[in-house]
């Protein structure tokens, strides 16, 4: 069962993120609202969700449906894929052997003879030939390893508090202008995706806007196939 204390301590951490990312000072107080609040409980949050279930946690001061379902996976998995996202912590053999088809000589292989930390670092051997030199990976293997990353690292979560109808094309397109604009213009701070950046430049515009009660995160497209077409300003 986790602590309330090592809970709140990631909720935080996903708000200092978020603030040097530049996202909206509504979006971080939230999140480091919703982090004293658990602090603040007499009981285990864990114990809430026993009890409640993810529909406990929402009602909790602070939390709502997003950060409930943040907590439900720090209850139930003890990991926070919002914070895997912007800042990996796992070690990277293990990291490499949750790829169908990697073992774990495979992967410590991969670590050490070529560098290989994550997901991304993968994808990326995978596609300019490098994976290809290493003895094992044939390509029936490299194949299987790229449709698998694909999925994994390509994925588009719609989030379950919004649903798709509610939310206007011309929001959508309101967000990619003003994305584009301020991009363009040099006013966006630029992260380093681990996708497809084996240098770790920091190249890639990001915005965090609002719309009402709706967050948008917004960045160019940074997937294999926008590579492949060259584009990456989408």
């Amino acid at each position: 069962m986790l602590p309330n204390e090592p809970i709140a301590q990631r909720l935080d951490e996903v708000a200092r993120l978020l603030n040097e990312q530049g996202a909206s000072l509504y979006r971080v107080e939230a999140w480091r609202r919703a982090a004293m609040n658990v602090r603040r409980l007499p009981a285990p949050v864990s114990r809430i969700y026993e009890r409640e279930g993810t529909d406990g946690l929402r009602k909790l001061p602070g939390v709502g449906d997003r950060i409930g379902i943040a907590l439900r996976d720090l209850i139930v998995t003890g990991k926070l894929p919002m914070l895997d996202r912007l800042r990996g912590e796992m070690d990277p053999v293990e990291i490499l052997r949750s790829v169908p088809g990697i073992g774990r000589v495979q992967a410590a292989r991969l670590h050490h003879d070529l560098g290989i930390d994550h997901l991304e670092d993968l994808e990326a051997a995978a596609h300019d030939g490098r994976l290809a030199n290493v003895a094992g990976f044939g390509e029936k293997r490299i194949a299987g390893i790229v449709d698998s990353l694909a999925s994994r690292l390509g994925r588009v979560r719609q989030p379950a508090s919004i649903p798709p109808d509610e939310v206007s094309v011309e929001e959508l397109l309101d967000i990619d202008r003003e994305y584009r604009e301020a991009a363009e213009a040099g006013k966006l701070r630029r992260i380093a995706p681990r996708r497809f950046n084996p240098k770790g430049e920091a190249w890639l515009p990001i915005l965090h806007t609002q719309r009402g009660d709706r967050h948008y995160t917004a960045l160019f497209s940074n997937t294999a196939r926008a590579h492949d077409l060259g584009r990456t300003g989408d």
